[in-house]
């Protein structure tokens, strides 16, 4: 059974991964944009227990690490992502109403990215690197939370259902 579930996962995360870097990557959007991978692991992490969201925050941080586009040292995402995806999966765990409804996963995913962008913006500084103007900062951390919260409710139905069917749940949204 862990078998299935680790192999159809992983078969997803390299599926929306390469999506992420061959399409999303390409488009330019004002504010930053937005990371359908990064909004893909979050809400993989809201329906899922802590443990396993700490797993995803690992993977998913290793794969943007990896990212030609990925700016700072290895592993500062790795370390962002399994904070952010541990914190997520927790606050999303302990109750199930919260698990049932689109609005409060919409809502924890933008703030994941949130808490992200500024967790990289912070570490990047302790490891000294070129951030850039502090108001260009302030259009890509709002930029990219704005974006998160446009793209997500039209992405959870399709992450819900992968994950779903991952990990044979009834439960749906």
């Amino acid at each position: 059974m862990i078998t299935r579930q680790l192999s159809f996962s992983g078969l997803i995360f390299l599926f929306i991964y390469t999506l992420q870097e061959s399409l999303v990557n390409q488009i330019r959007l004002p504010g930053g944009g937005f990371s359908i991978f990064i909004i893909f692991a979050l809400v993989w992490s809201a329906l899922s227990a802590p443990e396993v969201g700490a797993i995803t925050g690992f993977a998913a941080g290793f794969l943007v690490d990896l990212s030609p586009s990925s700016s700072g040292p290895v592993g500062q995402w790795t370390l962002i992502m399994i904070l952010t995806c541990f914190g997520i999966a927790f606050l999303g765990f302990g109750d199930d109403k919260s698990r049932g409804n689109p609005i409060t996963i919409v809502f924890l995913v933008v703030f994941g990215v949130f808490v992200s962008e500024i967790a990289f913006l912070l570490s990047g500084v302790l490891l000294g690197v070129n951030l850039g103007s502090l108001s260009q900062i302030c259009i890509i951390v709002i930029g990219m939370s704005m974006w998160t919260l446009l793209i997500t409710p039209f992405t959870l139905p399709i992450f819900s259902r992968l994950h779903a069917f991952t990990f044979d749940t009834g439960s749906r949204i």
